[in-house]
């Protein structure tokens, strides 16, 4: 007896014909002809060295010997079955495992999207990073994650973006500002006061001296800190303004205003993020593919703007 001689095949076969109860049916159930599916019990008992299954008044009973190795192959062929079920939802993103970067700001925006997903696939194991700007370049350049989600897009020929929030930024100001619930301000006026922001590099920072630049002006007197929160709460204190994404703003944000900025809101939008030259696993297409059908659920109506799918529709174009 050799068992390495066993295929799947020739248990798939027994199992049926012990299922079905005649060689026939088992060789219309396989699209086998009668013959074959004979020849494959005899390769298999050939195989094992025992006698399989004995025919009685007409009727196939099995030998103990077949007994067991009907067992064994129940056992086989469902694992293999199960395989089956599991590399179907694995195709179909419903298992598996994906890595997504967010910078700073989008943890206000993507955990919205992230929570109902997780729910409605547990099965997939799903990492996040956050990081400030540079550091989701530099885990994008290492193909670090599968997807990253930035408002300004990386500039490689290798990003492959898809627009899907516009991420308004609006000024704050401490609520008892002199200039707050009036007419609109103009930039110039502000200039001498002081304004918090983010570290160089930050795609908020980066917008907005981007739009002082294109009015001819420039802000001199800045304090640097080291995250929203602490923006916020320097404002409310007292300690100057603050240019900051609309998102980042809690539904009620005691001791803080937006001041009506004239040219204000300045707008950039987030962006879903993949690597043109790295192949994208099965759960992270199945991420995509739910916020491309879930967003407007998920995410305030007047800021959406979808273009998820767009990033199957390039992809495919990169692959042919």
């Amino acid at each position: 007896m050799n068992l390495r001689h066993l295929t799947f095949r020739l248990l798939e076969v027994y199992v049926t014909v012990v299922k079905t109860g005649s060689v026939t049916a088992a060789a219309q159930q396989l699209h086998l002809t009668q013959p074959t599916v004979s020849q494959q019990l005899k390769r298999l008992s050939e195989t094992v060295g025992e006698p399989l299954i004995e025919h009685h008044s007409g009727r196939l009973v099995l030998t103990d010997v077949g007994e067991a190795l009907y067992q064994t192959a129940q056992d086989v062929t469902g694992r293999f079955m199960d395989f089956q079920d599991y590399l179907s939802e694995l195709r179909g993103g419903h298992r598996g495992r994906f890595s997504i970067a967010l910078v700073n700001t989008a943890q206000y925006v993507l955990p919205r999207v992230l929570g109902p997903y997780s729910q409605s696939f547990p099965e997939v194991d799903m990492t996040v990073h956050i990081g400030n700007r540079q550091q989701l370049l530099d885990r994008f350049e290492r193909q670090l994650d599968d997807i990253y989600v930035f408002s300004h897009p990386p500039s490689s020929e290798q990003a492959l973006a898809a627009r899907f929030l516009r991420n308004p930024l609006v000024m704050l100001a401490p609520e008892q500002h002199p200039l707050a619930g009036g007419e609109q301000v103009k930039i110039e006026d502000l200039l001498q006061e002081r304004l918090l922001q983010r570290e160089p590099g930050s795609a908020t920072r980066m917008l907005f001296e981007s739009w002082l630049q294109g009015k001819g002006v420039q802000w001199s007197n800045c304090l640097q800190m080291a995250s929203n929160e602490a923006i916020r709460v320097g404002v409310a204190s007292g300690m100057g303004l603050a240019v900051i994404s609309r998102h980042a703003l809690p539904a009620s944000h005691p001791g803080i205003t937006i001041l009506p900025i004239d040219g204000f809101p300045v707008e950039s939008h987030w962006h879903f993020i993949v690597r043109r030259d790295r192949r994208l696993p099965h759960a992270a297409r199945g991420f995509l593919e739910y916020a491309a059908a879930h967003l407007e659920s998920c995410l305030p109506a007047e800021y959406l703007c979808n273009e998820v799918e767009s990033l199957f529709a390039a992809g495919a174009a990169d692959t042919q």
